[in-house]
């Protein structure tokens, strides 16, 4: 069905080519781009590309963030030079990339990233190579700047900032949806998902931490389309899922997959899970607090936030065996069996699923307090964030409260409060 869709309609979309129009020049007075805000090392690639000879521009993310007064995580650069040239004329650059070639110019752990431009996919076609459904796989076709800004997905990331000259050049009326706070995609919706699915999350992502409105063109075809994400690969979508939880604004972004129906590709066992009671407050406050940490500036984990969001399928299957027919080795094969239908969807390394494992048998030891284990618990090097789930369960109102408490009064008390806890723990067992 939903292939007969894509079908259906994309046929019509190749037929109707993006209108070519004279680029708006936005001069440096009226715009709000300053060189002070762009990192010196970018500035130092814009002008020797420039000084050579070539056409060089920031462009995308970083020029977008920067008219709407937000600091760029990295600077992208777009010029006419080929990857070689750019090879040439810096010594601190290397080429990655087969799909697209990339030139990375190092500067210590700061990597200023060069493309030359691309065309766009409608006037490329016989030279990309696509799957049977039009999802592209390969796309190194140079062209020229305005073939570059119709290749890319929306507007906003379509913006030009001319080291020639200061101005912001825009093809596709960037600044416009800027001053609107608008996400549009280019060209026709459908067409532009089929390519490359992975855009119905990127819709999402940027809509979610920028804080913008999707245009209902853009939006209308989503939820039909979120199938389309089962063609993509779970690298990928683990990637993507990776930049979800570093942008500092988990929790808008997880309610818009919920609402565009995304979440049930990337989480399905999380989205099975969501009406049940607790489970949204649980996911809710645990990215809360990730987005806190975030703004002070501090460090997230991502195999704590993917513990997260496979605790409530593995508390559902736990809460359906008997207490007294609980065991360790029975807890330890519902969480692994989690695990793997998860890493179906997320290719999540395993050097994070051990983590994820790790902090979740540790929900289990909680309630072994006898003698010296809970000292033992404390030199645990996951017991900080097994901790830390701990207490967001009892927040989400899961029966624990005894037991959080008790942790609370056990981790931040001396030695001799812990040994008063653990007296009396023995007295009401005894």
């Amino acid at each position: 069905m939903l292939k007969g869709l894509v079908q259906k309609f994309v046929p019509k979309a190749e037929k109707q080519q993006v209108k070519r129009h004279k680029p708006t020049i936005i001069p440096r007075a009226e715009h709000g781009i300053s060189r002070k805000d762009i990192s010196s090392n970018a500035l130092k690639v814009l002008y020797r590309l420039h000084q050579a000879g070539y056409e060089t521009y920031l462009v995308g993310g970083c020029v977008r963030d920067l008219l709407l007064g937000r600091k760029p995580k990295d600077f992208d650069v777009a010029t006419s030079a080929r990857p070689e040239e750019v090879r040439r004329l810096f010594k601190n650059c290397m080429l990655i990339g087969r799909r697209f070639r990339l030139a990375h110019i190092m500067f210590g752990k700061e990597i200023i990233e060069v493309a030359t431009f691309r065309t766009h996919h409608q006037n490329a076609s016989s030279q990309q190579a696509h799957t049977s459904e039009g999802m592209i796989i390969r796309d190194n076709v140079f062209g020229e700047i305005e073939d570059d800004a119709l290749r890319r997905d929306f507007t906003i990331n379509a913006l030009y900032y001319n080291i020639a000259d200061f101005s912001v050049v825009d093809f596709l009326g960037g600044m416009k949806d800027i001053g609107a706070r608008c996400l549009r995609i280019i060209g026709d919706p459908l067409l532009r998902y089929q390519e490359d699915p992975v855009r119905l999350i990127r819709v999402i992502r940027f809509a979610g931490k920028l804080r913008l409105n999707i245009s209902p063109e853009t939006e209308a075809p989503i939820i039909e389309l979120s199938n389309l994400l089962q063609q993509v690969s779970p690298a990928r979508l683990y990637l993507e899922v990776l930049k979800f939880f570093q942008e500092g604004a988990t929790a808008e972004t997880l309610k818009l997959l919920q609402k565009y129906h995304l979440l049930k590709q990337l989480f399905p066992q999380t989205a099975a899970m969501l009406n049940q009671p607790g489970t949204n407050l649980f996911i809710h406050n645990a990215l809360i607090n990730t987005d806190q940490r975030l703004k002070e500036g501090k460090t997230i984990s991502p195999a704590f936030l993917f513990t997260v969001f496979m605790w409530p399928a593995i508390i559902h299957e736990i809460n359906k065996i008997p207490s007294d027919s609980l065991h360790y080795g029975m807890i330890d094969s519902i969480i692994q069996d989690v695990i793997q239908t998860q890493k179906k969807h997320l290719d999540i390394p395993r050097r994070l699923l051990v983590i994820v494992r790790e902090i979740c048998m540790l929900q289990y030891r909680f309630a072994q307090r006898r003698g010296k284990q809970p000292y033992r618990l404390l030199e645990h090097p996951r017991f900080r964030a097994a901790y830390d789930l701990l207490l967001l369960r009892a927040e989400s109102n899961e029966p624990i409260h005894e037991i959080s408490d008790w942790w609370v009064k056990f981790y931040s008390g001396d030695t001799a409060q812990r040994e008063k806890l653990l007296k009396q723990l023995n007295k009401e067992k005894s």
